[in-house]
């Protein structure tokens, strides 16, 4: 089942937190702005990439194969089937360290209420080398875990597709749409809701998503397949809608090495465009067509993205533990380059690195963790 990946994770919550539910009007929901990209770059360098607020990740971690490479070189801009896409190559020859992984993200936190899709091309088969490893292709949205069972941690999986199975799934292909709880990584424990299609995704598929009134509704190619608000875990109804700004994403991923038979496999995941409108709820015939008006104009990319108009996210509380003391630590600077857990100061809060990291604000993006309001 999707409980045992690591995008995300999920686990308990202390208390029940009731989902924001209501919406703005509609002059003010069309004030909100949309995201959209064509993908039209000339490489994962690129510096108009960067200056659209895309990252190719490098930084090591989780989720999937311990000790892999996250491999920003192997996300590349190819035409396929006549126009151009992002590509994540993803390739493994059965080791750790020949093991790479690719993410494209939107890291900076600013994704919330609305209607989210992209056209995106799966794959059952490696482009090369032998078949049955077990890789992850996704399309989801996330906020940092800033403790175990953060009682705000959201995570919405749009898609994650297992051409060859995993976490246990008795039958394959596989794709899971999932809204998570919270989550414990040591020991791991999760929560959340799930729906799943265990049928072959190969090919192009448009994957949609509406955010609004306390409830998840995922799509593909305009079928309804799950709509999501709540789960009840010991006799307590617990949200799975999202409860803070999250960073939008694309991953492409081994979930382990036991089904690897020799020499190098190379997949692909590759996405056609993907389109973002903030707190509006969109039907996905309506986020298509707007998608296909975007590029009938010429229009390559869109970013006019308001703040928090429309419902905020609830506000964020300090961890449950003593307020640390942050005497000796440094005060955050935009250009000094930080390590995994090298700790800071910054708006009156301590901050963790959860890996390498520089330019990116504590409180804005995911690579910082909130250890608390300082006591000093």
């Amino acid at each position: 089942m999707s409980g045992s990946r690591i995008t995300a994770v999920v686990v308990a919550l202390l208390a029940t937190f009731a989902p924001a539910t209501a919406m703005a009007s509609p002059a003010a929901n069309a004030a909100c702005g949309e995201l959209f990209d064509d993908f039209h770059y000339a490489s994962h360098t690129d510096p108009t990439l960067a200056a659209h607020g895309w990252s190719a990740r490098s930084n090591a971690g989780g989720p999937g194969v311990p000790g892999a490479r996250w491999a920003p070189e192997n996300i590349t801009f190819p035409s396929v089937d006549g126009d151009k896409a992002a590509q994540l190559a993803s390739s493994t020859d059965g080791t750790a360290s020949g093991t790479k992984h690719t993410e494209l993200l939107q890291n900076q936190m600013r994704f919330f209420e609305g209607t989210y899709a992209a056209r995106i091309k799966f794959a059952d088969a490696p482009v090369s080398g032998a078949d049955g490893d077990r890789v992850n292709q996704t399309f989801f949205t996330i906020s940092p875990l800033r403790y175990d069972n953060d009682p705000l941690y959201s995570e919405l999986d749009f898609a994650e597709y297992l051409p060859n199975g995993g976490w246990g799934e008795p039958t394959w292909p596989v794709n899971f749409h999932t809204s998570w709880h919270t989550y414990q990584l040591e020991p791991w424990v999760s929560k959340n809701k799930y729906d799943k299609q265990v049928r072959s995704m190969a090919g192009w598929h448009t994957v949609v998503a509406t955010v609004s009134g306390g409830h998840v509704k995922y799509y593909v190619d305009g079928q309804l397949n799950g709509d999501h608000s709540t789960i009840f875990v010991d006799g307590k109804e617990l949200s799975v809608y999202p409860r803070q700004m999250m960073s939008l994403n694309f991953n492409h991923w081994f979930i382990d090495l036991t089904q690897h038979s020799g020499g190098l496999s190379t997949y692909h995941e590759q996405i056609d465009w993907v389109y973002y409108a903030k707190n509006r709820v969109l039907t996905p015939a309506e986020a298509v067509a707007q998608a296909g008006t975007f590029r009938g104009s010429g229009v390559r990319f869109k970013d006019d993205l308001v703040g928090n108009c429309g419902t905020p996210p609830p506000t964020d509380p300090p961890p449950p533990t003593n307020p640390p003391d942050c005497t000796n630590a440094p005060a955050w600077q935009w250009a000094t380059v930080y390590l995994e857990n090298q700790r800071v100061k910054h708006n009156g809060k301590l901050w963790r690195a959860r890996w390498w990291t520089q330019g990116s604000e504590p409180g804005v993006t995911a690579q910082w963790e909130n250890l608390g309001t300082c006591s000093t």
